[in-house]
């Protein structure tokens, strides 16, 4: 039995760090803050299966996509920087982050990915995956989309609790977080493809 406990330690303590679905709760108020409850628990739903698709993805074929593509894994972590910057402007200058008819794409971009699953989680995938059993990253890594989804869904008693004008402050205020984060993901991409040197 110990043979399974520490490797699923191991593997599930880093992707519940970089997952950060409790940090990543605050996002997902304020990007679905102008939906409905079902228009909610239905971008919830397509945030989890596309957050879990791209991990699987790229857990399997993460490798062979990146370099087929030549792409690195700096330049993806840019691209969803830049992604979640517009994002926290537009929320910034318009108060919303994107139209109520775009609960498709605000499910996959940005909640699926990458604010779930981004390039810190799939960076983290392909390492584990040279180093353990692929079945063990497999239960780490499905356990914590359920962990995700399960935090996401209490998005709505947090939006009850707090009122709409109580959410809108918190929302403006994790805006700003939004694009801190986004900055340090560009930050973090200019350092892994070299233009900056890697910090201590």
């Amino acid at each position: 039995m110990a043979d399974f406990w520490q490797p699923f330690l191991l593997t599930f303590v880093p992707l519940f760090i970089v997952i950060d679905a409790i940090g990543n709760l605050p996002f997902v108020i304020a990007l679905t803050e102008d939906s409905t409850r079902e228009e909610r628990r239905r971008i919830i739903n397509l945030a989890t299966v596309t957050a879990a698709g791209v991990g699987l993805i790229f857990l399997f074929l993460g490798r062979f996509i990146l370099s087929a593509m030549d792409i690195s894994v700096g330049a993806f972590a840019i691209s969803g920087g830049i992604i979640l910057m517009i994002f926290a402007v537009r929320y910034m200058t318009t108060g919303h982050m994107v139209e109520a008819i775009k609960e498709e794409m605000v499910a996959v971009v940005p909640i699926g990915t990458p604010l779930t699953v981004g390039p810190a989680t799939i960076t983290t995938l392909l390492l584990l995956s040279t180093q353990f059993d692929l079945y063990i990253v497999l239960i780490s890594f499905g356990l914590n989309i359920f962990i995700a989804w399960a935090t996401f869904v209490a998005a709505g008693f947090f939006m009850r609790v707090m009122g709409r004008g109580g959410l809108r402050a918190v929302s403006r205020v994790f805006s700003l977080l939004l694009a801190a984060l986004a900055v340090n993901m560009v930050i973090k991409g200019l350092e892994l493809i070299g233009v900056l040197p890697a910090a201590a």
